[in-house]
């Protein structure tokens, strides 16, 4: 598995229509609040067309993309971290997710009524945000007795962690979030057990009628509330309906989803990186790696023996691969390259692992 992204939002903005529309499966879709329960999983293909064209030069048996978990979330309410609505158990349920899209409702629509009364992206963002903060200052404010009690053994670690929690604490009730409060690779190490929500990224999806996003008078108004945010825009209802057309409809029709944009930017928002292998030829496969990792981290996502047992990798980029039209052909132009432990993977990088 790649990674699991929770959709997440307020009630009737359009969660279940997107987790259909990306998963192909029936759920429960209706105009009245918490409609969904108990969360819909669904496994997405992550589109890559440096696959595809790696595979076109090795001509494997089997090719096998990376993918991304989608769980879709019960429908959160103000006050969620309280336990109104559904909310102890939606929040819960975000902690498993590695990354977060909020499903934003701009559009008006009668018969699907708003549960705050009316239609404000920007004030949709302010409650969930909120709810999220809160919840995640409840959380360190129930590990700080602990720790102060084992700081007086006076591990330096334990000191550390203790400051750092004092320091989330003060921001948290700043109402700033996690992820932005310019912590450093060890601080979020160290926090990483308390799975706090705001310290996952998140990716806004502005759930639109129609491609003109201008023709909504709200959602001009608040677009400058998008400015400094990650955020895609998607008519969730068309793309609902193309899911339930075959292939050749849809291109008699001529019509295209977005889909593959909203799943890509999914996998962006996580800073990963994708490196390929080609398992003597019989298997094309794609894997997610977190950037900037060593080739032992790659070897380790392969196989868990293979960090013990690494030798050496050969390496080259895709796109040399393609070029030379055959694995046999790049070494004897000699662009295949040997690597040892330290060596950082590339995005694109075709590695063999020796062991």
């Amino acid at each position: 598995m790649g990674f699991s992204v929770g959709i997440v939002g307020l009630p009737n903005v359009g969660k279940s229509t997107l987790f259909k529309a990306l998963t192909k499966k029936e759920v429960g879709i209706a105009p009245f609040p918490f409609t969904t329960i108990d969360p819909n999983v669904g496994v997405v293909e992550v589109p890559d067309q440096k696959l595809e064209k790696i595979a076109e030069v090795i001509r494997p048996k089997k090719v096998t993309p990376t993918f991304i978990e989608f769980i879709d979330i019960a429908g959160l309410v103000r006050g969620a971290h309280h336990g109104e609505g559904l909310g102890n158990q939606f929040l819960a349920q975000i902690r498993e997710c590695d990354a977060i899209l909020e499903v934003i409702r701009a559009f008006e629509k009668e018969g699907i009524p708003h549960v705050e009364k009316g239609i404000n992206p920007a004030r949709d963002i302010e409650i969930v945000k909120t709810e999220l903060i809160m919840k995640d200052l409840e959380t360190v404010e129930k590990a700080l007795p602990k720790l102060e009690k084992e700081e007086k053994t006076g591990d330096k670690k334990t000191i550390k962690k203790l400051n750092l929690l004092k320091m989330l604490r003060e921001n948290l009730s700043a109402q700033k979030q996690v992820l932005k409060m310019n912590l450093g690779t060890e601080d979020f190490s160290l926090i990483k057990e308390f799975q706090l929500l705001t310290a996952k990224p998140i990716l806004y999806l502005l759930n639109i009628r129609g491609d003109d996003t201008s023709q909504s008078s709200f959602l001009k108004e608040t677009r400058e509330s998008f400015s400094n945010i990650n955020y895609i825009s998607l008519d969730l209802k068309f793309e609902e309906e193309l899911s339930e057309m075959s292939e050749k409809e849809k291109i008699e029709l001529g019509l295209l989803s977005k889909l593959d944009q909203l799943i890509v930017a999914c996998y962006n928002i996580l800073d990963l990186i994708t490196f390929y292998t080609v398992a003597g030829g019989n298997e094309v496969r794609a894997w997610t790696l977190e950037a900037s990792a060593n080739i032992l981290r790659a070897a380790e996502k392969v196989h868990s023996d293979f960090k013990e047992k690494f030798i050496r990798g050969e390496q080259i980029s895709w796109e040399k691969l393609v070029e030379s039209s055959a694995w046999t052909k790049a070494r004897e132009k000699g662009w295949i390259q040997t690597v040892g432990k330290e060596y950082v993977v590339r995005n694109g990088d075709v590695i063999e692992f020796k062991i």
